[in-house]
Formats: C-alpha cells, sequence, structure tokens
C-alpha cells in the first residue's frame, strides 16, 4: 500500500430533529393539552487514533464523513431517536488542522485517543415545552439546529524513538534492516527510499525502541531539490537523530565533511527545534576502509566538521558496530525516562 502522510477530509455532524406540534385527542377527554416531543440530537464526528493504522491512504477515496442526524419528535410527548455518532479511525501521530481557520484541533499520538471535530445539532423543542398557566394551548415549538460541518487537513508524523537522516545511499535502509525485522527497499541507486519506514530494535529481553528511517537528503532540498524536506517532519518527533554519513564513498570527488554540513544546513531550513535536536554521528561501511586507513579517514572528517558529540562507527553490510550503537541508544533514551 502507497504511504501517503497528508489528506484533507469533510466531516458533518448530524442536524437536531425538530420540535412537535401536536394535542391529545382521545375519546372522552376533552382540553387534552399539548403533548408534542422534543427532537433527537444530531450525532457528532469522532476522530480515533488506531495503532491498526500507519497510513493515510484510506482517505485518498473516502473524503466525505457524515454523521447520522436526529430524528423529529412525535405526539404523546415522544422524543425523536438521537443520531449515532460517527467515530472515524486515523493512525496514530496524526496531527488535525481546520483548513478554513488555520487553528490546531487535536495532535493523536496514543492508542484509542478521541478528539470531537464536529459537534451534532441540538434537537428543537416540542409545543408541550411552551405550556403555561396563561397558554394552555400553545402552538409554538422550534426547529432543531444544523450540524457543525469542518474541512479538515490531516497531517500523519510517524512516532519513533530514533530518526535516520543523511545523504541517498547512505546506508540508512540497510542499517534499519540490520539493526531491527524491518525490510526496506534497498538498491545501489539514489533515493531508493521513497517514503518513511519503521522497525523496531529489541536490544535485551525487556529493551526495544522504534527506529524510523526516511528518504535521503540532498543540498537544496529546503527549495525542492531531490524529495525535498517533506518527509523531514516525521523526525520532529523523535528523541535522537542518526545522522548516517557514509565513509567511504565510491565517487572520489564526494567530501563526506560537506555533506555533513549540507544535511545540517537543510534542518536548520526546516525547523530551528529539529535542528537542535541531540544528533549522533554514525560513520557507515568502515568494512570498505582496510584497518590501517580507517583512524586516519575517521579523524580527517571529524577535524573537518569539529565534531564533539557522539561518534559511532559501523558497517550496516557486515552487522559491525551494530549491536554496540543499539545499547548506547537504548542507554540514552532510558536516560531520556
Amino acid at each position: 500500500m502507497k504511504f501517503v502522510d497528508e489528506a484533507s477530509i469533510r466531516v458533518i455532524a448530524g442536524n437536531g430533529g425538530h420540535g412537535c406540534l401536536s394535542f391529545r385527542r382521545e375519546k372522552y377527554i376533552e382540553r387534552g393539552g399539548p403533548d408534542g416531543g422534543d427532537g433527537g440530537d444530531g450525532g457528532s464526528v469522532y476522530l480515533e487514533a488506531d495503532p491498526a493504522l500507519n497510513t493515510l491512504a484510506d482517505f485518498r477515496m473516502s473524503r466525505k464523513f457524515k454523521a447520522e442526524s436526529g430524528q423529529g419528535g412525535a405526539g404523546r410527548n415522544k422524543t425523536g431517536k438521537s443520531g449515532q455518532d460517527l467515530t472515524v479511525h486515523i493512525p496514530c501521530g496524526t496531527v488535525v488542522h481546520d483548513i478554513d481557520t488555520g487553528e490546531l484541533i487535536g495532535d493523536l499520538t496514543e492508542p484509542g485517543q478521541r478528539q470531537m471535530v464536529a459537534e451534532g445539532g441540538r434537537g428543537g423543542l416540542g409545543n408541550t415545552r411552551f405550556k403555561s398557566s396563561v397558554n394552555r394551548a400553545p402552538r409554538k415549538t422550534t426547529n432543531g439546529t444544523p450540524g457543525e460541518a469542518r474541512h479538515l487537513a490531516l497531517e500523519l508524523k510517524v512516532l519513533a524513538d530514533v530518526g535516520l537522516l543523511g545523504m541517498p545511499n547512505a546506508g540508512k535502509s540497510t542499517l534499519i534492516s540490520a539493526m531491527s525485522s524491518a525490510r526496506p527497499r534497498i538498491a545501489d541507486y539514489p533515493f531508493t527510499t521513497l517514503h518513511p519506514n519503521l522497525g523496531v530494535v529489541r536490544v535485551g529481553r525487556l529493551q526495544s525502541f522504534v527506529m524510523a528511517d526516511i528518504p535521503g537528503l540532498i543540498e537544496g532540498a529546503a527549495d525542492g531539490a531531490g524529495l525535498g524536506i517533506q518527509f523531514l517532519k516525521h523526525l520532529q518527533r523523535t528523541g535522537l537523530l542518526l545522522h548516517v554519513v557514509d565513509i567511504a564513498p565510491v565517487d572520489p570527488a564526494a567530501d563526506p565533511a560537506l555533506e555533513v554540513q549540507a544535511i545540517a544546513r537543510e534542518l536548520r531550513n526546516f525547523s530551528s527545534d529539529l535542528a537542535d535536536k541531540p544528533r549522533w554521528l554514525v560513520l557507515n561501511k568502515i568494512d570498505l576502509l582496510s584497518v590501517e586507513d580507517r583512524p586516519l579517514v575517521v579523524a580527517e572528517l571529524l577535524e573537518a566538521l569539529d565534531w564533539t558529540g557522539p561518534v559511532f562507527e559501523v558497517s550496516a553490510a557486515t552487522g559491525a558496530g551494530t549491536e554496540a550503537l543499539g545499547q548506547a541508544i537504548m542507554r540514552e533514551l532510558e536516560k531520556e525516562d
């Protein structure tokens, strides 16, 4: 199924039923009086976070959701049946905005979390409500109020503890497949990953965390180059960023230091909050360097970057260093908790 992380829908709550104008008429009972019942309330529309969903693809075709309207009142003081509420299931991590006003309506991150997005109309009053000592035969009723209608924008931000970022072909997909059971598409050409992938990394019997892999960035992504920065929003919920670097690029003209700096600029252009998140350097493909050359290449890169943060040397292809990386991530996440 195609990954879809944005959708727009229209939600319409049910209208309230009208009040009834009725008088009691039975044999041998004079002046029976008013007995018109109230109308039923209209159903409301709710959004509910469903952990079984991981994409907004269902909303590509179904875009309009309407709750049931309330029924009108009836004689013998019968209140009309209220309309049933409508619940629309969305993936956990969905942000909901009102398109017309720009208002943030809700951010549904927890399974089962519900948010009312359109309130049903109230039922009208029957003529019994207007009976008084001076008005024994009221002919007044009120109509039900219309249900609320809204045009909503849904934006999915995947929920993960750790996010991978880097240039295309840095080995992010290979790394997440080496550390988890995720099986993203892997090939020897750029932009193999076209949508975010999630993997659960198990470090111990009761220790695990969720890792997210997004499509690779290139310089100028903030201006639309490559796949742009449309997927960077999926890293906004993560607590830790792993900047994956190809330490042994095939192209001899490629400079890993310049690529790291380019990605850092794209992060700042997208969001200062994202740029300020903890970011670790993961030097991938160390198996392509000789044991003698590796320390020198790593030292030159760190010196060019003036890097003072954590650094890990791994080979996603062989699995070397991935276990130590996973354990370090787990310690960091537990420390934050």
